[in-house]
């Protein structure tokens, strides 16, 4: 009888030890999933800022390397989803550059935010353009091995841009196969490169050279700010960061009660880009009970973030208005346009 135990004993004890090396073993894939909504008020500060009676928050989503056991969660749970190595990092990047990425695209995107905002609300906001550098090369597009990570990017086609919005805006006017010729800079020569556009693998219908920009500029604005976004990348916080800082400028309390979510990229024109993982985001929003969010439009896209977030919402029986944005003013005129809302 003892022996019996004894050896039963050995044979969980094997199997304990397989499951938890199990959890060791990396899928070439990552597993996202919904994140959280985080309020901002409390994340920028604009000094001798207005108060608000509603909140306005960023959303998240949450992303991690896909295990055996993940990988099947992510399989069985609706709004996770399981994409390939190189859809979250570069061919080549480690977790460290990685998140230097992520963490530059959250600075270029305050950065837009703050411009933006303190524009609209008619305060004072300067800044100095140092230029637009390439902060990652994609594997198998264009740009690889004729544009490297810290290239400076003067010019595209003879125009100069002010920011790497704009340059983006115009390589994704063009068609695959169109041409386009930079003017960079690379320790400290310049040289010319002309690359014929790609389709991006994941994105068959946007064009593209494969190249992460940036953009280097030094911005001053008066009354100051203080941003304390810790442990949060990417640039799809830009237009909720805007909403809260402009209603922090203002008098007039933009939220009226109401507990807002939403997302968008932002340049410094208020111009609202699209973003990834818009249904997870929704997802998210439902959960932390947001009466409101705002979601890129795309200029009115069959395939917008917009219409696949009314698609979510409507799946996950949400009461929460989903709103079009292609500006930071469209946000703006909708809030205005509210009733405060009754308690």
């Amino acid at each position: 009888m003892i022996h019996m135990k004894k050896r039963h004993f050995r044979w969980m004890l094997v199997i304990l030890i397989l499951i938890v090396a199990v959890t060791f073993i990396k899928l070439p894939y990552y597993v996202t999933k919904p994140g959280e909504a985080t309020e901002l008020a409390s994340l920028v500060k604009v000094k001798g800022g207005y108060p608000e009676k509603g909140s306005l928050s960023l959303m998240t989503v949450k992303v991690g390397p896909a295990n055996p056991y993940t990988y099947l969660w992510a399989k069985m749970h609706p709004y996770y989803e399981i994409v390939p190595d190189e859809s979250i990092k570069q061919e080549g990047e480690s977790d460290e550059e990685y998140m230097k990425r992520q963490v530059q695209m959250m600075k270029s995107s305050q950065e837009n935010a703050v411009i933006a905002a303190y524009q609209k609300a008619g305060k004072e906001v300067s800044y100095s353009f140092n230029g637009i550098y390439a902060s990652s090369v994609v594997a198998n597009m264009p740009a690889k091995g004729k544009i490297e990570v810290g290239d400076k990017i003067i010019s595209a086609d003879g125009k100069t841009y002010q920011s790497s919005e704009k340059l983006i805006d115009y390589i994704s006017s063009k068609k695959p196969g169109d041409k386009v010729t930079f003017k960079i800079e690379r320790d400290t020569k310049e040289k010319t490169v002309t690359l014929a556009l790609k389709a991006f693998p994941e994105e068959p219908g946007r064009a593209g050279i494969g190249v992460a920009l940036y953009t280097d500029r030094n911005v001053k604005v008066k009354p100051d700010i203080d941003f304390k976004i810790e442990n949060i990348g990417g640039p799809s916080a830009g237009l909720m960061m805007s909403l809260e800082i402009y209603n922090q400028l203002t008098k007039t309390d933009e939220t009226k009660g109401y507990n807002i979510a939403g997302t968008g990229t932002i340049d410094v024109d208020g111009k609202v880009g699209p973003i990834g993982g818009i249904d997870q985001k929704v997802v998210a929003a439902d959960k932390a009970g947001k009466d409101i969010f705002f979601a890129p439009n795309q200029n009115g896209a069959s395939n917008s973030d917009y219409k696949n977030a009314v698609k979510t919402a409507k799946d996950i029986d949400s009461d929460m208005k989903i709103v079009p944005v292609d500006t930071m003013q469209d946000a703006i005129d909708y809030l205005n346009k509210l009733k405060a809302k009754s308690t």
